[in-house]
């Protein structure tokens, strides 16, 4: 898969449900820095809105793109500041 942005790093939260991966999404992005870009691996379907839902109210973050292949979910998540 071609992204149109660089990836600072990796989360794999495949096996985990509700309400990890998100918990874990938070954690990591705490660590980033501004303009870094979260890639999460997850194999929870509801992580597609669950991570789109935290991303949309919650400032300092982007949720940049989401996919589904392989049975894994794919969520791309840049810290705005």
């Amino acid at each position: 898969m071609s992204t149109e942005f660089d990836i600072t790093e990796t989360l794999d939260v495949k096996g985990a449900s509700c309400p990890m991966p998100v918990v874990k999404t938070k954690s990591a992005i705490d660590d980033l820095a501004g303009g870094d870009v979260l890639e999460v691996l997850a194999t929870d379907a509801g992580s597609m809105s669950d991570i789109e839902g935290w991303a949309a109210g919650t400032e300092g973050v982007e949720l940049l793109d989401q996919s589904e292949g392989d049975d894994v979910y794919r969520h791309y998540v840049r810290k705005t500041e």
